[in-house]
């Protein structure tokens, strides 16, 4: 019997993920399965000489190139998995699980689940005794979202449940650790998240662009549900090693999305007034945001002591 994934013991087994490694360092990834072979233009490996290797071993191919097998990491698996949508990369899926303080046991929803990349993070995160409720409005990216989550896992977790369908219409968790938006307009499911997540929960919404980034904070600072929220971004850059020579890489992992955290405030709690002062004009007549005056809400005032250093100028 195959081995989950993500754990290093044993021997390869039939129905195990395998990431075949050439020594260009291109990777194939294949699932072990009796009397089938895996071919390449360097030639062909049978899927049974693999079974009963260890992990980290080299086999030839029948071309004479070499292949190191191992099992695949999650980022690996990640980069390489069949697409319906963009996938969140690794390194915002490791960030969001932390700003989430994500564990054994955490209840989350996602919306957005795209191709599952996320998905699969967060199902590993809170383990069988947790729950992640996932929410996708295109049957076809759920469609590929399921295939990979069963592909990573070898099958359907017990403590994953996938809905087609809008998450502000359609999500009835309550008391949830944390919500996750990864979405065009995250905005719009901000109170059904405010009902659902227990005081202290985080929400983390996942945005492509600085206006989108902008308009969430700003729909959040309006409601008063919520604690002052983060926005950051990753940026990762590997380097180059070979001997004395030792430079950062010509390429790197730049921008890929913006994260926004903040936790939900209990019922009737007033954040205190922020200290910090914003910028001059941040809200001015040209800001037309949530909460301007032109949408109907009150303006937003700078504090006292700003007010009065503007006016005296």
């Amino acid at each position: 019997m195959a081995e989950p994934t993500y754990t290093r013991r044993g021997v390869f087994a039939y129905g195990d993920l395998v990431q075949l490694t050439d020594a260009k360092g291109k990777l194939y990834t294949i699932t072990l399965v009796e009397g089938k072979s895996f071919h390449t233009h360097r030639g062909a490996i049978d899927h049974d000489a693999i079974v009963g290797l260890l992990q980290g071993s080299v086999l030839m191919g029948s071309g004479g190139t070499a292949f190191l097998a191992l099992k695949p990491l999650l980022d690996d698996f990640v980069l390489s998995m069949p697409r319906g949508a963009a996938v969140i990369y690794p390194k915002d899926s490791a960030r969001i699980v932390g700003l989430a303080g994500l564990g054994p046991g955490s209840r989350v929803a996602e919306a957005g689940v795209g191709s599952g990349a996320l998905t699969c993070s967060l199902l590993r995160a809170v383990g069988p005794t947790g729950h992640v409720s996932s929410y996708e409005r295109r049957e076809e990216f759920a469609a590929v979202a399921r295939k990979n989550v069963d592909r990573w896992f070898g099958t359907i977790p017990e403590y994953w449940s996938l809905t087609l369908g809008d998450l502000a219409d359609s999500l009835d968790e309550r008391e949830l650790d944390a919500v996750i938006l990864d979405m065009l307009a995250p905005w719009e499911c901000l109170a059904a998240v405010a009902g659902s997540l227990a005081p202290g929960g985080v929400l983390v919404g996942y945005v492509a662009t600085t206006t989108q980034m902008s308009k969430l904070v700003e729909f959040m600072r309006v409601s008063g549900d919520w604690t002052e929220p983060r926005a950051e971004e990753s940026l990762i850059r590997t380097w180059h090693l070979d001997g004395l020579a030792v430079r950062p890489d010509h390429r790197m992992i730049g921008h890929s999305g913006f994260l926004v955290a903040a936790r939900r405030l209990a019922p009737g709690a007033v954040l205190p007034t922020r200290r910090r002062r914003p910028a001059p004009g941040a809200y001015g007549d040209d800001y037309s945001g949530p909460g301007a005056a032109t949408e109907g809400h009150a303006t937003i005032e700078a504090p006292a002591e700003h007010a009065e250093s503007t006016e005296s100028s």
